[in-house]
């Protein structure tokens, strides 16, 4: 495969990934579908998806990546297991190291998404899809007439605590600290909400329930006093914020703060020429299977076009 120059290569297997290997394998560019360790990306730890258009009655998330990755398989995708550990982008064809393995590209398409920033709590992982979650535009809709707990004192946090109250009773806003990191207008929303309270310098050390009947309550910890509390609830939505799957590309993709790739305006074109960003790796606003499949389809649409105007010297 090393003297093998590909048309394609794409990271990442969630929707952004699946959706640019459906429009390359179609318009015949043979995809290399690079898929990591963890293929299917955050959809994965996803339970029941009710959200995506063209599941009248929902779907479970891996389920919902096998039915893509049939899809993409009948139309010539190739697909290679393993994780990224380096990139060089300086010269085309484009080099990536797979786990020891060179892959040469002359189109990248970097779909490698996002990780929700967890607890990293034996409970937690247990119970996710369960009655956790990480996303509450995902999730909110099933606890209607619920209680719910929201850990996080930022935007993010505030935002989804506000969101849940159209469904829930009751939404507590759990934050490790006395303060909220959060912009005033957000932390204002929040404090004006009848259905929402705080819990202040406190961290969640277990929840409680089973993958039955889902959550139950969960044990706080006074991080000032050291002292201990049970609360009753139905959900506890973790909201820390997001890390994008970018480090491998420090020093060579332009991005954020945060780590998340920019891109043109209206197009997944990134800083380098030919190498184009799909899906949450570029999204830390609406995160979404749908948004994400949307810029996956852009990025091989931008791929294609890249490649046809450049035919003369590939």
């Amino acid at each position: 495969m090393a003297d093998e120059i590909n048309k394609v290569v794409i990271l990442g297997s969630g929707p952004a990934g699946y959706t640019a290997a459906l429009y390359t394998a179609r318009a015949n560019l043979q995809p290399l579908l690079i898929e990591g360790n963890a293929p299917g990306g955050q959809l994965t730890i996803t339970t029941e998806v009710e959200n995506y258009p063209g599941f009248e009655h929902g779907i479970q998330g891996p389920e919902m990546m096998e039915v893509f990755r049939r899809q993409v398989e009948r139309f010539g995708t190739r697909f290679m297991a393993g994780d990224v550990t380096g990139v060089k982008l300086g010269k085309r064809p484009f080099e990536l190291d797979v786990e020891g393995e060179i892959v040469k590209a002359e189109t990248l398409i970097v779909s490698t998404g996002a990780s929700a920033k967890l607890l990293n709590i034996e409970s937690e992982k247990r119970l996710m899809g369960y009655g956790v979650s990480a996303c509450a535009t995902c999730d909110g809709a099933f606890f209607k007439e619920k209680e719910a707990l929201v850990v996080g004192g930022g935007d993010t946090a505030m935002e989804e605590a506000t969101f849940l109250t159209r469904f829930c009773t009751k939404v507590t806003i759990v934050h490790r600290r006395d303060t909220l990191r959060a912009s005033k207008i957000m932390q204002d929303r929040a404090r004006k909400n009848p259905k929402i309270g705080f819990i202040w310098d406190s961290a969640i050390e277990e929840i409680f329930g089973d993958p039955k009947n889902g959550v139950t309550g969960a044990r706080l910890k006074n991080l000032k006093t050291g002292a201990t509390s049970e609360v009753k609830t139905d959900a506890v939505f973790v909201a820390i914020g997001h890390q994008p799957n970018t480090a491998i590309f420090k020093g060579q993709l332009e991005m954020d703060d945060v780590g998340y790739l920019k891109v043109r305006p209206g197009s997944t074109y990134t800083n380098i020429e030919g190498v184009f960003a799909a899906g949450d790796v570029a999204d830390s606003v609406y995160r979404q299977a749908v948004t994400a499949a949307g810029t996956g389809c852009m990025a091989a649409i931008d791929a294609e076009r890249w490649l046809e105007s450049h035919s003369d010297h590939a």
